[in-house]
């Protein structure tokens, strides 16, 4: 579709990558139609494609694809009997919604956590009534950013939450979930999912004179209703309104609607557009829960226009005579609600697809006037995309194009009308759907001959930023993904690797601003953000395992302390794992015994099985711990992993309390104990690591520079190699995903179901010295289990680590299971999990 040669127009948007199918026929594969696609907030894509098979048979696809590795695409056989209309996924991302044009709706979710495996368990039906709008019920649950007050320092101020009620709750306010849609006979459904997994539908007529709804969308109300918009085709008829309250009564789902005011487009009550633009082929609210702002599309054979309307209450003049009878007091008067046309575009090439923004940007200071203003922020535009090729990227208010995409060679002044373009001989290559990632950066676009591209969408549209404001907005996203638990591959896009170093500084030095309480709620996301962002850069790569060593760390830390109990249930204020930290942050004893008296050891009893089911986690520990102090001596190489642990106070305190839990359990039960290869027999490795990891932690366990350790500790270190084995450990492997090759912002061209032979970066190809060689063992990095070369197990691996595990626990104790709810269903780091076959590499 487009010239992968051609950079973007002004550098505000160009083509990140395009993969299209492998040498494909139109006998087998053909875009549905109408084409849906979807974007989740996990950063997972879902599109329609047909299959067609031999006897002209068509099979309706959903393909499912991780924007990180999009070749590798799960393809599911929906058994839709007709056309595929829908697609939504929910708040999460694990879900998603699939309807027809037979009136059936199916709620997908993902089998076993896998985002390559999914099952349709419930769904709903209205029989031969096609399904022209769907969305999921609105679980109450809304964060506005408040650009203005970006250089806050709380994040409650930058990201608020704003009063906004579910659309149906349960006893206790909790909000219940479902999904409502409105059909072509204009009809609307609603099904309700109880917590005992029954589903309640009812469907219910939108008005008494039902008539033919050609196109319709849904939004919400903070009230906690919901509003259909619905037009039928016809630019000559008005678009109606409709409020639909949901309520359950007696165990049934009760649906009551009411009618709004409806509105007639500009172009059609203008005497010289009049019969310009017959059909209405687009019609959105501005976001779900957004329901007082629309965007209306008019269109002709050969060309288009735009209007945004908004609704809004207005005074009613009173008569004198009425004021006389009854004056009008105050906030009195009567009011009415109108709808009043925002602003509108000239003639436009024909529009083939609309992609609205999710980002929740409060828009309290920004109007129109701000909307002419030098500041054009992510999530304030819309994208437009016209049947010669090309993608606008419009204001959401004002509708002043704010970025150009073309994908022919030859780019066209924005404002030439469509009329005086020429023609080409066959119908060009455009989007039939598109779709805005949820911050904003990124936009996806299936065309008409089934290729699917990502573009990349600047921060600022039509805006020349320095690099300072450009840091600022990044970093104000990735602030708001670190709240909100959203994927932010869309943000790396734009990451430079001269970036990176003051990204995550900044990011370290926003997230120490907060209170401690939110910041041990986010403290693993940032680590895993970090990280990220190390990848890009070959300056900081090797801080890359760091961060996931950091999160491996305290995900043990957390369990093996969560192991214990108190010895009387009646002890009191704190855990023995809080008991543990403190007692361990007071005594500095290098002697691990001394420090081992000052516990009630009877707490740390555990059941002899569950101590041999933890071995290899302790085995972990035991060897990172003589890894690190075995590095000390190469302290100034950067490029080793492990380098910043060497003055990390926090992690050091917590391996140092890892190791007295370690030792009090060896007594309980020695083999649970890590194994240590020794030259002396009379070794006691595990007392020889603790006095030399809390010399080491002495160093740096204050606030402030860390001191540096003295040459007895580096010369005790620097023997280390001659009395204990040194292990080496298994890194967690660079990742094989795109946002590192896309750095230099070169496009790829890439083909599903095939793994391309990517260029390596000059960050993954810093660290080849830690990839594991073909053939080599390979080992479960959660479990720490080795499974041969050739692994007979199924495994799983995360769309962003690279971390692999096992499928299935291959031990049922409790306390491993314990540690296993902790990752199963996402990684530690947060990615998703994909199936990955016996032969991964």
């Amino acid at each position: 579709m487009c010239d992968l040669r051609r950079p973007a127009a002004g550098g505000m948007m160009d083509l990140a990558y395009v993969c299209e199918w492998e040498k494909w026929s139109k006998s087998t594969h053909c875009p549905s139609v109408p084409l849906a696609c979807a974007w989740s907030c996990r950063n997972l894509i879902a599109f329609t494609m047909d299959l067609r098979s031999d006897d002209q048979d068509l099979t309706r696809m959903i393909h499912i694809l991780d924007t990180e590795h999009p070749w590798d695409l799960h393809s599911i056989p929906s058994d839709h009997r007709e056309a595929i209309t829908c697609l939504e996924w929910d708040q999460s991302g694990s879900r998603l919604l699939s309807a027809d044009a037979d009136g059936q709706i199916k709620c997908w979710s993902m089998a076993d956590h896998l985002a390559n495996s999914w099952e349709s368990s419930v769904g709903s039906l209205v029989e031969g009534d096609p399904i022209v709008a769907l969305s999921w019920l609105h679980n109450g649950v809304k964060l506005a950013l408040h650009v203005e007050k970006s250089g806050a320092s709380s994040f409650g101020e930058k990201f608020s939450r704003v009063k906004f009620s579910p659309s149906l709750t349960l006893f206790g306010g909790k909000p219940m979930e479902g999904w409502i849609a409105v059909t072509v006979s204009g009809l609307v459904t609603v099904s309700l999912l109880k917590p005992s997994g029954q589903v309640l539908t009812s469907t219910e007529s939108l008005c008494r004179l039902r008539g033919r709804v050609a196109l319709a969308d849904i939004a919400f109300t903070g009230g906690g209703n919901i509003v259909v918009a619905t037009a039928d085709g016809s630019s000559a008829s008005p678009v109606q309104f409709y409020k639909v309250c949901v309520s359950v009564v007696s165990e049934k789902c009760r649906i009551d609607t009411e009618i709004l005011p409806s509105l007639f487009m500009r172009c059609t009550t203008d005497l010289n557009r009049k019969d310009k633009f017959p059909a209405i082929t687009h019609l959105k609210f501005l976001a779900r829960d957004m329901s007082e702002q629309v965007l209306l599309c008019a269109s002709s054979q050969t060309s288009s226009i735009v209007e945004c309307w908004s609704l809004r209450k207005e005074g009613l003049p009173v008569n004198n005579i009425f004021q006389q009878i009854s004056p009008v007091v105050g906030d009195k008067q009567p009011t009415i609600l109108k709808w009043r046309i925002l602003s509108a575009t000239n003639d436009l090439d024909r529009v083939s697809a609309v992609a609205l923004p999710k980002l929740p940007i409060s828009l309290t200071n920004t109007d129109l006037k701000v909307a002419s203003d030098t500041q054009f922020y992510p999530g304030l535009g819309l994208a437009l995309a016209f049947h010669d090729g090309s993608v606008h990227i419009v204001h959401r208010l004002s509708l002043q194009t704010m970025a150009v995409f073309y994908s022919s060679a030859t780019p066209r002044p924005v404002d030439e009308p469509a009329i005086k373009r020429p023609r080409t001989a066959g119908p060009a290559v455009h989007f039939k759907a598109m779709q805005l990632s949820w911050t904003s950066l990124a936009l996806v676009g299936i065309d008409n001959q089934g290729k699917l591209s990502v573009l990349r969408l600047s921060p600022s549209m039509g805006h020349p930023l320095e690099v300072g404001l450009a840091l600022r907005h990044l970093l104000f996203l990735l602030e708001y993904c670190m709240v909100t638990g959203y994927d932010w591959w869309d943000i790396l896009l734009h990451v430079q690797p001269s970036m990176v170093q003051s990204l995550v500084e900044k990011l370290h030095e926003e997230y120490t601003r907060q209170t401690a309480a939110l910041q041990q709620v986010l403290s693993t996301r940032i680590l895993a953000m970090k990280a990220s962002l190390c990848k890009l850069s070959p300056c900081t790569v090797t801080r890359v395992c760091d961060y996931h060593t950091k999160l491996f760390l305290i995900a043990i830390s957390s369990t093996l302390k969560s192991l214990l109990r108190p010895h009387f249930l009646n002890t009191p204020d704190k855990s023995p794992g809080d008991r543990l930290t403190e007692i361990c942050a007071k005594i500095t004893d290098v002697d691990i015994d001394k420090v081992m008296i000052n516990l009630k050891t009877e707490e740390f009893v555990l059941d002899m099985n569950t101590l041999q089911a933890l071995q290899q986690l302790l085995q972990w520990v035991g060897d990172f711990v003589l890894y690190l102090l075995a590095s000390l001596p190469n302290q100034g190489s950067l490029l080793r992993p492990g380098h910043s642990f060497l003055r990390d106070g926090t992690s050091l305190g917590m391996l140092r309390e890892l190791m007295v839990v370690i030792r009090i359990w060896g007594l309980l039960k020695p083999s649970c104990l890590p194994v240590y290869t020794a030259t002396s027999d009379t070794q006691d490795s595990m007392s020889l690591l603790f006095r030399l990891l809390t010399k080491l932690w002495i160093c740096c366990r204050d606030e402030g520079p860390a001191s540096e350790p003295d040459e007895a500790l580096v010369d005790e270190c620097c023997l280390l190699p001659s009395q204990l084995l040194i292990p080496s450990l298994d890194w967690l492997p660079a990742s094989d995903g795109l946002v590192s090759r896309l750095q230099p912002k070169q496009p790829l061209r890439l083909q599903f179901g095939r793994a391309p032979t990517l260029p390596g970066s000059a960050a993954t190809l810093q660290l080849d010295g830690l990839a594991r060689a073909p053939g080599q063992p390979k080992i479960d990095h959660l479990r720490r289990l080795h499974l041969g070369a050739c692994p007979t197990e199924e495994c799983k691996a995360c769309t962003r680590c690279g971390c692999v595990t096992m499928l299935k626990s291959p031990n049922r104790t409790t306390a491993v299971k314990q540690w296993e709810q902790r990752w199963i269903k996402n990684c530690l780091c947060g990615g998703l999990w994909w199936r990955v076959p016996l032969s991964y590499p």
